[in-house]
């Protein structure tokens, strides 16, 4: 068999609720939004408001990542964290812009401001504030690469050390899809890996009115996350396994089981009653690799992929994406 390498996984990943890898202890699964306002930058709730409607709506972790402002976790766990149950986890948006293009990234698990720089040039920008975020402890995600069409898929490749970029962002303005031939920002992030670059896709709020839930004109919760494997739920874990990709991307799907080795990768919904499901294997350059109709699908890896993710979607609209597996031929 050939080399099988990926930046995501070693030798096995397991990834269920319930197993034991390698004899370390076992990991779970934990539900969370990575970009979140409050009313201490443009959003229309106080934090203790935001964390709470999280805590309630099934989450176990927000990141508070309010635009130049880095908001004390510290009280807001005193009052609502709960060992094992829920999180706040510090961050910001670093909110920059070149020639009217907003570049804004999130800082997650930093604990001072990074303030924008804004130098001449769109990667050169982005880069410091990555350098920046870096620097002050936390990882780095690029938001909304469409929004105002302000990133393109050759500038993100240039960019080093970011982890994350979000494919869906719930806000109702940022061009997720693409069109009038710009890429979707799925089709962005194949074209990163397509590139070798291992950065991880992230589906989220970006939240800010908590006030008008139910009005399709505004950013409100509820409309993306992601679901971080971890041994424990503190900062620290949770951070970590965003940086190193031990996480999937949802808009309402779960996965009851997902598993990949030298040989195949498998994917299992944790179906709803009247849904139906469709997996899609993707690979290099964005290529269809295999489509299966059901609730459960096995990839069998042949090494010439470059990479394999796997695409889920329900029949009323949701939508689930893993990580890629990166490949090399046998």
């Amino acid at each position: 068999m050939g080399k099988f390498t990926t930046f995501l996984l070693t030798a096995l990943l397991v990834l269920t609720a319930s197993c034991m890898l390698f004899g370390q202890p076992k990991l779970k699964w934990y539900k969370g939004n990575t970009h979140t306002h409050t009313m201490n930058s443009d959003g229309d709730s106080t934090p203790d408001d935001v964390v709470k409607w999280y805590r309630s709506h099934g989450y176990q972790f927000v990141v508070i990542t309010d635009h130049e402002y880095v908001t004390k976790v510290g009280p807001l766990n005193d009052l609502f964290g709960k060992e094992e149950s829920f999180l706040v986890v510090s961050g910001q948006e670093v909110t920059d812009s070149f020639d009217r293009k907003p570049l804004h990234m999130n800082g997650i698990g930093i604990s001072k401001v990074v303030m924008p720089n804004r130098l001449p040039g769109a990667v050169e920008t982005l880069q410091k504030n990555i350098n920046d975020v870096i620097a002050a402890g936390g990882i780095a995600q690029v938001n909304h690469p469409n929004f105002v069409w302000a990133l393109n898929a050759e500038q993100l490749i240039k960019l080093e050390n970011y982890s994350l970029i979000e494919i869906h962002n719930g806000h109702p303005l940022v061009n997720n899809q693409g069109g009038g031939g710009s890429p979707s920002a799925e089709a962005i992030w194949d074209a990163i890996l397509s590139s070798g670059k291992a950065v991880w896709a992230v589906a989220d709020d970006d939240s800010h009115f908590f006030k008008r839930i139910g009005d399709p004109a505004a950013p409100t919760p509820g409309q993306g996350w992601v679901y971080v494997r971890a041994a424990e739920l503190t900062e620290a874990s949770i951070v970590n396994g965003l940086r190193t990709g031990n996480f999937y991307a949802s808009t309402g799907v779960e996965l009851a089981d997902y598993q990949a080795n030298a040989s195949q990768i498998s994917v299992t919904v944790k179906e709803q009653t009247n849904s139906r499901y469709r997996i899609q294997f993707i690979g290099k350059e964005g290529r269809l690799l295999r489509e299966v109709n059901a609730g459960n699908a096995v990839y069998r890896i042949t090494g010439s992929e470059g990479y394999v993710r796997a695409k889920v979607f329900e029949s009323n609209g949701k939508m689930a994406w893993t990580q890629p597996v990166f490949v090399t031929g046998r």
